[in-house]
């Protein structure tokens, strides 16, 4: 094995598209707003909140994803319970 192999072994690149299961909670910023749902941008991955109120643009909120397509790197959030808009 050269330097190089032995340097780089086990090294990996985060992804520009992540991927989450239903049911993970995280907290993230909204990023954006299109038609009137806000958007949270991960990399290339886009999580819709269709719940939020319409004054959390970035903002850190605590969500649970509901749904998340692997193909289009794309699905559905909601706000944890608890949340209110003032951010607490």
């Amino acid at each position: 094995m050269s330097r190089l192999a032995a340097f780089t072994e086990g090294l990996k690149f985060r992804t520009s598209k992540p991927s989450y299961d239903p049911g993970t909670e995280f907290r993230a910023f909204v990023t954006g707003y299109e038609n009137g749902t806000a958007l949270v941008r991960l990399g290339d991955s886009v999580l819709h909140i269709p719940d939020a109120p319409p004054n959390l643009l970035d903002t850190q909120v605590p969500i649970r994803v509901e749904s998340f397509d692997d193909n289009d790197h794309t699905g559905q959030a909601s706000l944890l319970d608890g949340f209110d808009d003032e951010g607490n």
